[in-house]
């Protein structure tokens, strides 16, 4: 089985060594590693550290695109892997993580993709949200199309996907800012459904306020209503739910953030 894996990056130069360390040293029985890097033309250190991984990535691309979306399409129509994923600049990997998605996906040849548990880490590298984390954990027993229509509980850096089913879904929508990665494990489900890869966690995804999450998640999760819509239906007890999710998670996002600013004024004063 050959997996393929896709590093989007812009300007991510600040944490895409860690990045792509965390995808290099993936070792393992049962899978080979195709590695592609996709690069947006950045003006930082990224393609210093590119060069420095050159011979174990498979094949690097620099030049202008339209962004992440782009960048990634641009990465899977390259990729020759069974399965794919795509990992941001700015997250990584858990060791032996690839090993456990060829063993899973081997044994579960039906099934369209696979995600595992994935905790959101701060710029230092730290676990912080637990409880977001540990909330998306709860729908993980009831795994299943009707739970991902209601809420989206899926981590991006942690799902991996059949290329067959890829080519029956579609490519990533580029006209989505934030979103893009739901809306593709929606269309993903109906080729094959999902199956989870159990704990350890696979990787981890990084949440800082220059992310795509921090700073556009009234954008993320009006997106996530607009596709659950599309798959379940605007008059359905899918969307319904997924109202109420929108609505709280926003609420929730907006409380937090507001006490985020309220701390910087209060640390800038004293």
């Amino acid at each position: 089985m050959k997996i393929s894996i896709i590093t989007p990056n812009y300007n991510g130069g600040r944490y895409l060594e860690e990045c792509i360390r965390s995808i290099v040293s993936q070792k393992g029985d049962g899978f080979e590693l195709e590695y592609i890097v996709v690069d947006g033309g950045s003006r930082d250190s990224s393609q210093d550290i590119i060069n420095k991984f050159k011979p174990d990535i498979s094949r690097a691309i620099s030049e202008p695109d339209r962004g992440p979306t782009n960048a990634i399409n641009k990465g899977v129509r390259l990729a020759t892997g069974d399965i794919i994923g795509w990992l941001n600049a700015d997250d990584r990997y858990y060791p032996g993580a690839l090993e456990r998605v060829a063993r899973v996906m081997t044994e579960h040849p039906s099934k369209a993709l696979c995600f595992g548990h994935c905790p959101i880490i701060d710029e230092q590298g730290n676990e912080i949200r637990t409880g977001i984390t540990r909330f998306k954990e709860c729908f993980f027993p009831v795994s299943c199309r009707f739970a991902i229509q209601c809420i989206n509980y899926i981590s991006q850096p942690a799902v991996f996907f059949r290329r067959s089913a890829y080519e029956k879904a579609g490519p990533i929508r580029e006209d989505m800012k934030a979103a893009f990665d739901y809306d593709l494990i929606l269309r993903l489900w109906r080729h094959g459904g999902a199956v989870r890869v159990n704990n350890p966690p696979l990787a981890a995804f990084r949440w800082h306020e220059s992310s795509i999450s921090g700073q556009h998640f009234r954008v993320q999760f009006k997106e996530e209503l607009d596709s659950a819509v599309r798959d379940a239906g605007a008059i359905s007890l899918q969307t319904l739910l997924h109202v109420g999710v929108r609505w709280g998670i926003v609420w929730s996002y907006s409380a937090m953030a507001m006490l985020r600013r309220k701390a910087k004024a209060n640390a800038s004063r004293s």
